[in-house]
């Protein structure tokens, strides 16, 4: 839908690939690619230095062609940062972590989304691959949002030994991106650990 906008009314197609990319979602590798997006731009970040500062920009030539200002970057273009890029991209291949993200994240939505049907609080399941967020309700035929009940959880699961981020509109999702190289084990420790603590949120 969105190629078909951009070629009848023109303009470009920029994907923010900073946290989906680099396998984060499985193996498809990129977000855009699992929405069927052909972008003309995509900026990245995060994955692809596996935690060590570096980002970069990819466009098709005829793009970077139309750019006449010269670009400058006090660190673009470094030598350890490129090397440290490549062997993360070496690394994803090698481990297939793409392919892990993809297996064990299943996993995770499938169990993650069954406590959904166990407790009241839990509104929603959603994700893809490594990257999931648990929704957090007061109550599931209002959907009001339960931000308390996300604070304590968060806390909760950090004295188990996890740490969710915390996003919405509300402060009211959890937010699950482990590294790439969880294993099964580990996600399954998540799952019973996110049980337990929702059992105990006051």
């Amino acid at each position: 839908m969105i190629d078909l906008v951009r070629n009848k009314h023109g303009g470009l197609i920029i994907c923010d690939e900073v946290q989906t990319g680099f396998g984060r979602v499985g193996t498809k590798f990129w977000g855009h690619k699992w929405q069927g997006i052909k972008p003309d731009i995509i900026t990245m970040a995060k994955g692809i230095g596996n935690g060590f500062p570096i980002g970069a920009v990819v466009t098709r030539k005829e793009i970077s062609d139309k750019v006449k200002q010269v670009f400058f970057n006090t660190f673009g273009g470094g030598h350890i940062q490129c090397r440290v890029g490549l062997e993360v991209l070496n690394t994803i291949r090698k481990e297939r972590l793409d392919e892990n993200a993809e297996v064990v994240g299943n996993y995770l939505l499938t169990e993650l989304g069954k406590l959904s049907k166990k407790h009241r609080i839990i509104g929603d399941v959603r994700g893809k691959g490594l990257m999931i967020a648990i929704e957090l309700v007061k109550d599931k035929e209002t959907k009001e949002p339960g931000k308390e009940e996300t604070n304590q959880l968060m806390e909760l699961t950090r004295e188990r030994g996890l740490l969710f981020g915390k996003g919405g509109v509300y402060g009211n999702v959890l937010r699950i991106q482990p590294p790439l190289c969880l294993s099964m084990e580990d996600a399954k420790y998540v799952v019973q650990a996110v049980d337990d603590a929702v059992l105990n949120i006051k």
